[in-house]
This record gives C-alpha cells, structure tokens and sequence, in this order.
C-alpha cells in the first residue's frame, strides 16, 4: 500500500477543476486517517515537488477557505479557485451544491 500522504495526493488529483470537496471528505475516502493530516499532507505541499496536485480545491466542512499559519496561503487559494470559476458568498463560503465534489465515480 502506498504511504499515506501519497495516497492522499493522488486523491486531490482527482477533483475536478472547478470543484471543491473537503477535508473530511478526503480524509473519509483515503481511510485510515483524519481531516486535520489531510490539512497537514496538503500544507506539506510547500516542501515537496508537487505541482500536479490541486491543493487549493480542498476547503473546510464550513465551504470557507481556512486560514493558514503563514496567513498568506488564504489569498492564494481563493484566487486559485475563483480562476476556476468557484464563487464564493458574501461570508466567504462556496455552495458545496453547485460546486462541490463528492469523490471518485468508482470507489478509491
């Protein structure tokens, strides 16, 4: 079995341009782990050579962005997705029922 952050890679590689899905929903579908260390795979991402995975597609349950410790990965992302084509609310929040993912047409 791959180790776990690359499985959790080559999940996000899967969502769609233009959707989202979430931590959780990630974490639920890779097994075996929790929304905070898919958080903490994707922040790892800074370190590692990897431009293929869509990091910014995955928010929190609230459909917000969340805020990261460097306090400039927020912006970033939001432009990302709003590049996509993702809207965002007045409270900062996506409609997980226009754009959101709920994973893979086959099982993972």
């Amino acid at each position: 079995m791959k180790p776990l952050y690359e499985r959790i890679y080559a999940l996000v590689r899967l969502i769609p341009r233009g959707k989202v899905t979430t931590y959780g929903r990630i974490a639920e579908l890779v097994g075996g782990c929790t929304a905070r260390m898919v958080g903490y795979a994707l922040a790892s991402l800074r370190y590692r050579s990897y431009p293929d995975v869509p990091w910014q597609r995955v928010i929190n349950a609230q459909g917000k962005i969340s805020i990261r410790s460097d306090g400039f990965g927020h912006a970033v992302q939001r432009t990302l997705l709003e590049e996509e084509g993702v809207l965002f609310d007045v409270h900062g929040r996506v409609d997980f029922a226009v754009f959101g993912w709920p994973g893979p047409d086959e099982p993972y």
